[in-house]
């Protein structure tokens, strides 16, 4: 197991956290290490991108990443109408 270490947020957050741990039956530390797996860094995103390509027999190019970055922004314009992050 990892060494334990703090992040400082506010109280309203905190609070939030707490709330949405408890609706999930787990900790705030157990949630937070879901939230940062789930999400993908940059640079697993570009490298997922390149391989579907590749399965699509397709090159990346630069045509290609312009078309994904407009399927991403459409994507995080959806979620936040939904009422999650990314507008």
């Amino acid at each position: 197991m990892s060494k334990p270490t703090s992040i400082k947020t506010s109280e309203e957050v905190r609070n939030r956290l707490r709330i949405l741990a408890d609706e999930r039956g787990t900790t705030i530390t157990e949630l937070l290490e879901e939230l940062a797996t789930r999400e993908l860094t940059e640079a697993e995103r570009e490298q997922r991108a390149v391989e579907a390509a590749r399965e699509l027999g397709m090159e990346y190019t630069e045509q290609v990443q312009q078309v994904q970055q407009v399927g991403q922004d459409a994507w995080a314009k959806i979620r936040a109408h939904q009422g999650g992050a990314g507008a």
